[in-house]
């Protein structure tokens, strides 16, 4: 079977199952949509990737039902005519206006500084389950809801996202990253983001910004941004 096709080979299984288990962007997608995103685009070949992977790329995200929700709530947060205390439970004025303050203030550093600066932002966030803030298994928060309520793994990486986007990073030089952290045996979600010939990891699990090359426990499933996902193979 040729390495060019998205098929339901050993190397897709195992994706699909990684998914299921990380509850992931995914886990409700019916069987028809994981067939319809194992294609891939006419043109798209294995490349070389991060974490010494090769990954192959879709832009049917049609399966992604997590990550399409917190993208469209996302885009009605700001259209929102936003009101409200800094005491409410509720994605604000309050808290919004504390993002674009802060945003405000590096918008005059470099690129490698305001990443290092919203990693450090976001990560001084409490860690919290979606059983506690959503009593679901899992849910992946707009960054609205995560200013909010905060959240789990990967609601900080979207959380990321959405910053450096709104800073002006170029959507095609970060991705959401599930991986498997093969240290604690669990699934996990970062920020990559590629810069000045390199690519970085930003991770609520780690305080800095570290080069990816120099992560060793992350095993890359798929990646995602707005316009394409990756399926990630070795």
């Amino acid at each position: 079977m040729s390495d060019k096709t998205f098929s339901r080979d050993s190397r897709f299984a195992r994706v699909m199952l990684f998914a299921g288990l990380f509850a992931a962007a995914i886990a409700a997608a019916e069987p028809s949509a994981f067939a319809q995103a194992a294609t891939v685009d006419p043109a798209s070949q294995l490349q070389p990737s991060y974490f010494g992977t090769r990954e192959q790329r879709s832009s049917n995200l049609a399966a992604f039902k997590q990550w399409n929700g917190a993208m469209e709530r996302y885009s009605k947060e700001r259209a929102e005519k936003l009101e409200g205390s800094c005491e409410e439970k509720r994605f604000n004025a309050c808290n919004y206006l504390k993002l674009v303050q802060f945003l405000n203030g590096v918008k005059g550093k470099d690129r490698y500084a305001q990443m290092v600066d919203v990693n450090g932002l976001i990560n001084k966030a409490k860690y919290i389950t979606d059983d506690s803030n959503w009593n679901q298994k899992d849910y992946w928060n707009s960054p609205g809801e995560f200013m909010a309520k905060f959240g789990d793994c990967e609601d900080f990486a979207i959380a990321k996202f959405v910053a450096l986007l709104t800073l002006g990073f170029p959507p095609d030089s970060l991705r959401v990253v599930a991986v498997k952290d093969l240290n604690l045996k669990i699934g996990h979600a970062i920020l990559v983001v590629m810069l000045n010939g390199k690519v970085y990891v930003l991770d609520n699990q780690i305080p800095q910004v570290i080069e990816a090359v120099k992560v060793r426990h992350y095993d890359p499933v798929f990646s995602i941004n707005q316009q394409y996902w990756w399926r990630h193979v070795r």
